[in-house]
């Protein structure tokens, strides 16, 4: 009796242990999905396959929003400065050619 439970609690440990070091990395995952598509699809089960592919679609671009975030973020403001700069100039134009607007002066930016 005690060496059936030896012999249960060994392979009890061996299979626990197998799980743990061979658990799915998050990198897996489309490896995992696309496995997962065909084995059912050669088992012949009925499975959405399109479903899937969206669900992983938005999974992606979820990750791709995320890692996104902190660059816009590092570059918002130079992408500010780039936007004033440029008002600046829109609004130096316009007042320029206003004040050119009724005299003999004529430049190419204002006609």
């Amino acid at each position: 009796m005690r060496k059936q439970f030896l012999i249960i609690f060994i392979v009890f440990t061996y299979i626990w242990s197998w799980a743990i070091f061979n658990a799915v990395n998050a990198d897996d995952r489309i490896t995992t999905t696309t496995g997962h598509i065909i084995v059912e699809t050669v088992k012949g089960t009925d499975i959405d396959q399109m479903k899937i592919i969206e669900s992983e679609l938005e999974h992606i671009m979820k990750n791709l929003a995320l890692e996104v975030i902190p660059l816009l973020e590092a570059a918002l403001p130079l992408i500010m400065d780039r936007v004033m700069t440029d008002l600046r100039l829109e609004l130096d134009k316009q007042h320029k050619c206003l004040l050119l607007k009724d005299s003999k002066i004529k430049d190419k930016d204002c006609s």
